[in-house]
């Protein structure tokens, strides 16, 4: 019996990612700007298991374990995989494996067949990574660079897929588009006054970098000042400096994305420190507040309101 457990075990692999959180340095880390970046204790896994057929059978559960997405892929001798699904994920699932052959000639060369599923610790609009998690899980079963794979299917800064592999704080910056990654101590004594607040909906990431892209931006003025933030929040030991560390972010970024803050769309009279994470417009903000701010949050309609150390790794 101890046997066949054993063999079993052997054609099954499981990989693990962390989610993340962009504090600082939202899109300017396209541009070679210093990003503090945090992986949460919410991820994904992905458990690759052989099976005889030349098909690969997936699914994917959301955190509640119900499915959201299933399919079947043939393999050709070639390499070649295929769905009769059209999809926007089945295309997406597609080009990872195009991609991952790409980087990796052997990658599928010799396996008849996989079962995968893959699983989410937290809700799919929440916007901790969905995406990355995915991809650096992929990256592993396939033996590629991560964010290599990254680049060639999802896109952006790259920020997502570092903070995936990471068990602490970063600070994240390309340099001629490459990662370069710090591991950084940032654990703020005023952490317990510390919130991320759900905005109810989802923010289109592709999207909004699309924008960014097409904005006129002085870049030689403002990185440097999004550099000198990043340092100062990673240091700073006093919540009301703290606080004003993130309202001098979002004014900057405010006006380098010509859009109001979250401040001044939805929460003018809040007392305490508001920012936008990511993607501005959706996802989660970060909270700093001197009280319990549920009840404000709550009245006014944004219920997902989790401590940070309940949401930080």
């Amino acid at each position: 019996m101890p046997l066949t457990k054993f063999a079993v075990s052997t054609l099954i692999k499981t990989f693990y990612s962390h989610g993340k959180l962009l504090i600082s340095g939202e899109y300017l880390v396209l541009d070679g700007a210093s990003a503090l970046a945090l992986p949460t204790r919410y991820g994904q896994s992905m458990t690759v298991e052989s099976i005889d057929s030349a098909e690969i059978l997936w699914i994917s559960r959301d955190n509640k374990g119900i499915t959201w997405y299933d399919a079947g892929f043939d393999i050709s001798k070639n390499q070649s995989i295929t769905s009769r699904k059209h999809d926007g994920v089945t295309k997406t699932i597609i080009k990872l494996f195009e991609e991952a052959i790409t980087l990796n000639p052997q990658f599928l060369k010799e396996a008849t067949g996989y079962k995968i599923s893959c699983r989410l610790e937290f809700p799919q609009d929440w916007g901790l990574g969905s995406s990355s998690t995915l991809i650096n899980n992929f990256a592993q079963w396939a033996e590629v660079d991560p964010f290599e794979l990254s680049d060639r299917t999802l896109g952006g800064s790259g920020y997502d897929i570092a903070c995936a592999q990471s068990d602490s704080a970063i600070i994240y910056r390309r340099t001629n588009r490459k990662p370069q990654i710090e591991t950084v101590s940032f654990d703020p004594v005023f952490k317990e006054h510390l919130y991320f607040v759900h905005l109810n909906k989802k923010q289109d990431s592709r999207e909004a970098i699309s924008v960014y892209s097409e904005l006129d931006k002085e870049i030689g003025i403002n990185i440097p000042k999004i550099d000198e933030l990043t340092k100062l929040m990673v240091n700073c030991t006093e919540l009301n400096e703290f606080i004003s560390l993130i309202e001098r972010h979002e004014q900057i970024m405010s006006e380098i994305l010509k859009r109001p803050t979250v401040r001044d769309i939805h929460f003018s009279d809040f007392q305490g420190g508001l920012k936008s994470l990511g993607a501005w417009g959706g996802d989660f903000i970060l909270v700093a507040s001197e009280t319990e701010p549920a009840d404000y949050f709550s009245e006014k309609g944004f219920t997902t309101i989790i401590p940070y150390e309940e949401m930080v790794l």
